[in-house]
């Protein structure tokens, strides 16, 4: 039983968005990117900052966002942290790139990126404040959003796999 509802729950977390942050170390010659598969009309969120508790000065990144089909959603050169936000026109892998701008060779850049995605992009505590909910009426608040969400994404993967039967 236990099994079944932790099951259950990792489902519903991961068909209802997602969110992370992950660290990245970058070499001066190298570039590297995140990327996921979101579906069309989804909100996404995110916050990029270079680490620099080594350096002396903060070391310059370059970063760029892009649509599945290349359409630059986000650029930035010479920055050391930076934040994107968009909503999503087409299904499908969107991808965010980081490279190091200038530093001296053999350094390495610690980048914290956190991507938050559908559900996980929302605010709320701000959305609590401004509703005025508090303890459970904030929680079921939440678990409606995640219903939605979690159909709106049954949907998609239905009109998906009838799509891929079709092929």
């Amino acid at each position: 039983m236990g099994r079944g509802r932790a099951g259950v729950a990792v489902a519903l977390w991961w068909l209802a968005g997602s969110a992370g942050a992950v660290w990245l170390e970058l070499a001066p010659t190298a570039t590297k990117c995140v990327s996921e598969e979101i579906q069309s009309r989804v909100v996404v969120i995110g916050d990029y900052s270079v680490l620099s508790k080594e350096h002396l000065v903060r070391p310059k990144i370059g970063a760029k966002v892009t649509s599945p089909y290349g359409k630059v959603l986000h650029h930035a050169d010479n920055v050391t942290q930076g934040q994107f936000a968009f909503t999503t026109g087409e299904s499908g892998i969107y991808l965010a790139c980081f490279w190091v701008e200038a530093v001296e060779r053999g350094t390495v850049i610690k980048l914290s990126v956190d991507w938050r995605v559908g559900i996980a992009a929302k605010d709320w505590d701000a959305i609590a404040k401004k509703e005025k909910l508090e303890g459970v009426a904030l929680e079921l608040v939440k678990l409606e959003s995640a219903v939605q969400a979690i159909h709106t994404n049954l949907f998609y993967l239905r009109l998906k796999s009838g799509h891929d039967r079709c092929e």
